[in-house]
């Protein structure tokens, strides 16, 4: 019994031993062909990251609905802005697994699972075309149910419908739309259009504001005192004078030291308290 033991061990062991040297084998060769295309080497920040994608994000979402928004940032978080080993080496910018249907290349990486399994692209592109086919499963439908410019009950329903096993997915797809403006790829040309014509408007209007204040000087009432002080006109009388100041004709008569009513033209009168 014990040597039974020790055998189905052994081949146990073999067998896992040979599964890690093929893993091993299987990544080497495809980094090694991966590195000879210099498309590959290039490093990303997130904003040339966005500026090389957002076209292909755009097309996608124009052929099967998903917010271009939503694209660009799982695009992002799973692919660290196109510099994680699985874009470089496997032009695979969503972190999409193998499945029994995919026939193409695969690359060996420990995730959910050791040596998780996933799919490999000729290029970045490829990545993104079948990303939006990923998308179109069942389990994903009711998401294109939605509006296109719901990125995000888009986040959320990604994660209820299972496509990332962090709680907190949604969260973080929002947070990157929302940093970096990825919403108004979710417009179409002609929506962009008209908002960029609205902004120019708004702007030029902004900059006019103080030319058109220029223009006007505002004008002291005859009646508004600029230093305390009101100059009798022609017509008036203490009465109407006191009434514009809301003062009474005994305040004024007070103010002003006058023994009676009596005013004359060109008189200057105290009119504050």
């Amino acid at each position: 019994m014990k040597k039974i033991t020790l055998i189905l061990c052994f081949a146990l062991f073999f067998l896992g031993s040979c599964k890690s040297s093929f893993y091993h084998r299987n990544n080497k060769q495809i980094e090694r062909k991966a590195t000879k295309d210099t498309a590959n080497l290039s490093t990303y920040t997130t904003l040339s990251y966005i500026d090389a994608f957002k076209a292909v994000a755009i097309e996608e979402m124009n052929t099967y609905g998903i917010p271009a928004s939503i694209t660009l940032a799982q695009g992002i978080l799973e692919s660290g802005s196109g510099n994680s080993d699985l874009a470089k080496y496997a032009n695979n910018h969503f972190g999409v697994k193998c499945t029994s249907e995919w026939k193409g290349k695969s690359y060996f990486k420990n995730d959910d699972q050791a040596n998780d399994c996933f799919r490999v692209y000729k290029d970045a592109y490829e990545s993104y075309k079948d990303h939006s086919t990923f998308l179109k499963r069942k389990r994903y439908s009711f998401l294109f149910e939605l509006d296109k410019n719901d990125y995000k009950n888009w986040a959320l329903g990604l994660k209820t419908a299972g496509y990332a096993t962090n709680p907190k997915y949604p969260e973080l797809l929002i947070g990157v739309i929302e940093k970096y403006q990825l919403y108004q790829f979710d417009q179409s040309e002609s929506e962009r259009e008209k908002i960029a014509r609205e902004d120019r408007v708004f702007s030029q209007i902004n900059a006019n504001i103080p030319l058109e204040q220029k223009k006007f000087t505002p004008v002291t009432s005859p009646n508004t005192p600029t230093d305390g002080c009101h100059i009798v006109k022609q017509g008036e009388t203490l009465y109407g004078i006191a009434q514009l100041y809301k003062l009474t004709v005994d305040q004024l008569k007070t103010i002003n030291k006058l023994p009676d009513s009596n005013i004359k033209i060109g008189q200057k009168l105290l009119v504050v308290k």
